[in-house]
């Protein structure tokens, strides 16, 4: 991989893959988008348009299919853990090249073991983001927040395809960086992204009114998860967390709360169940973590 143009699948065109999408479109790399047959004919006509501040207002073109028919460079994965097996299917291993990097960016921790059990190691590269992007119709991006963030990682692949794919996306916009370690950056996201998602969606309430109506339960479960990231080897601090947390706009909303609020599938089991379960392991006491799951657990049933 060089910082030619390259050849990228995003599966799962929504509010992260169609915001890169027409970054790297926009940049000049072939970008083909796989989803559903009625949202691949609106991108091959219509293109992606993006609406942001950073980035500025745009229609970047893009090729789209259903499934990934020829090889590719990078198949950047963005779609929600809830579908993720079903979205598997749209990259079937024989149309893959034979370096292809697979890129998730999926909550939660445990997603890159599936993608391992099913290609080889030193293919895939777990990636958090952050960012605030959201599809408002098929092919329209909203991105809201002023930075677009992201940690590369991939314990087994080379270094140097990480740090071109890395100068590649840097380019088109993101600012990205290359983690050494990628349990730290998985569960550096999972500590923050755990209390903020099963709160605000338990709740119903965005978070400058979690923070304080609810912030004795906030600082219990950030405690709560912050051992568990330490036991599992990505030591976080419960005050840089809560910090974090009242440093955001009042409004602000997890993806979760949003899910619930458009009665989509929840990513409980991904966040929530991932966090129980890595305690478990670890002999970590999580009394609040298993209330919460349990309750919103039952909410949707």
């Amino acid at each position: 991989m060089t910082n030619d143009t390259l050849r990228v699948a995003v599966l799962g065109p929504g509010g992260v893959g169609g915001l890169l999408a027409a970054l790297l479109s926009r940049a000049g790399h072939r970008v083909t988008c796989l989803a559903g047959e009625d949202t691949a004919a609106a991108l091959r006509t219509d293109g992606i348009r993006v609406h942001s501040a950073q980035f500025g207002d745009f229609t970047a073109r893009v090729d789209a299919d259903t499934e990934l028919r020829v090889p590719v460079d990078a198949v950047l994965i963005a779609v929600k853990h809830t579908a993720l097996d079903a979205a598997l299917t749209r990259i079937p291993a024989p149309a893959l090249g034979d370096d292809t990097l697979l890129v998730p960016f999926l909550n939660g921790v445990e997603h890159p073991d599936v993608l391992r059990a099913l290609h080889r190691p030193d293919r895939v590269a777990p990636a958090v983001i952050r960012v605030e992007s959201t599809r408002v119709a098929r092919g329209v991006i909203e991105h809201a927040s002023p930075f677009t963030e992201i940690d590369l990682a991939g314990d087994a692949v080379p270094r140097p395809r990480l740090d071109a794919l890395a100068r590649t996306l840097t380019a088109a916009g993101p600012t990205v960086r290359v983690l050494p370690d990628e349990t730290a950056a998985l569960w550096a996201k999972m500590a923050f992204l755990a209390p903020f998602a099963l709160l605000t969606t338990r709740y119903g309430l965005p978070l400058g009114e979690v923070r304080t109506r609810h912030r004795e339960e906030l600082i219990a479960l950030v405690e709560e998860t912050a051992a568990v990231s330490g036991a599992c080897g990505a030591p976080a601090e419960p005050a840089q967390a809560l910090a974090r947390y009242d440093a955001f706009a009042p409004t602000t909303k997890s993806s979760m709360q949003r899910d619930a609020e458009a009665s989509r599938p929840l990513e409980l089991d991904a966040i929530g169940g991932a966090l129980l379960r890595a305690a478990e392991r670890h002999g970590i006491p999580a009394p609040v973590t298993t209330r919460l799951v349990r309750e919103l657990a039952a909410a949707t049933r």
